[in-house]
Parts: C-alpha cells; sequence; structure tokens
C-alpha cells in the first residue's frame, strides 16, 4: 500500500483499484471523467511513448496550468521550461513504467519568485492491452 496522504490521492488511488479490478493495469475506457469530479482540476492525462521513452500531456491540470502560468495541454514534458521541476516530474514518470506500478512523491519546491510548494503528487499506469503501458494518470494535490 503507498503512503498517501491527501484523502482526494487516497479516494483517486481506490479508484483505480476498481476500474482494474484482477488486471495488471486498468485502461482509459475504464473510467469516465465525469466520475473524477472531485479531482478533476488536479488531474492530468499522459500519453506514454516509446523509442524514446517520453511522455505528451494529453489534458494538462487546470489547476497546475494556472500555478505554472503555462498549458502543457498538447505537449511533451520536454517543453516544461524549469529544468530542475521537469526532472523530478520526469524521474516520477520514469518510475512509474519502468516498476509497472503506481507512485507517490511529496515535494517542496522554491519557485524563482520565491514562493514554496509543498505538494503530493500520485501517478497511474494505464494500460489499453493489459500489457504495455500507454498512459499515465497524474494527480497533484497542494498542501
Amino acid at each position: 500500500m503507498l503512503d498517501i496522504r491527501t484523502p482526494r490521492l487516497q479516494r483517486l488511488y481506490q479508484d483505480w483499484h476498481a476500474w482494474r479490478g484482477e488486471r495488471a493495469f486498468p485502461s482509459r475506457r475504464d473510467f469516465d471523467p465525469v466520475d473524477l469530479g472531485y479531482i478533476l482540476g488536479k488531474l492530468s492525462l499522459v500519453s506514454v511513448l516509446y523509442e524514446p521513452l517520453r511522455f505528451r500531456y494529453r489534458v494538462h491540470a487546470t489547476e497546475l496550468a494556472e500555478r505554472l502560468g503555462f498549458d502543457l495541454t498538447g505537449k511533451e514534458l520536454d517543453a516544461l521550461p524549469d529544468r530542475t521541476h521537469r526532472a523530478a516530474v520526469r524521474e516520477h514518470f520514469v518510475a512509474v513504467v519502468e516498476h509497472r506500478a503506481p507512485e507517490v512523491r511529496r515535494r517542496d519546491r522554491q519557485r524563482a519568485n520565491g514562493r514554496a510548494w509543498r505538494y503530493e503528487a500520485l501517478v497511474l499506469p494505464l494500460s489499453g492491452n493489459g500489457e504495455t503501458i500507454d498512459m499515465l494518470i497524474s494527480a497533484v494535490e497542494f498542501t
């Protein structure tokens, strides 16, 4: 069991388990975003692309886009201008793909303007064919 501290991320993790049933991973077809209203503005859907491994945002969380000042929807993770933050996000995404399991991380991030962010991030794998991870659900809860 993951050490998830925020209630909405705990609920998302429980939903992910319900969607997958006996399978290793649920697929994107297993849920309707309407059912995720409790976390929708904090949720990103990320395509996993291979050879080389990279990540493209299908939907970038609106709350995160507002805090960052730009929207990554339709863009690859490499478009994230902050190299330190980009490296941390990439490492989190890669860990989920390589370990083939959900991962939670907590971070304190100092912004260039001096504002500090403390947040918990949960990344969950999805697979359309039950084997290859082809999408990630990423959710961030600011604390």
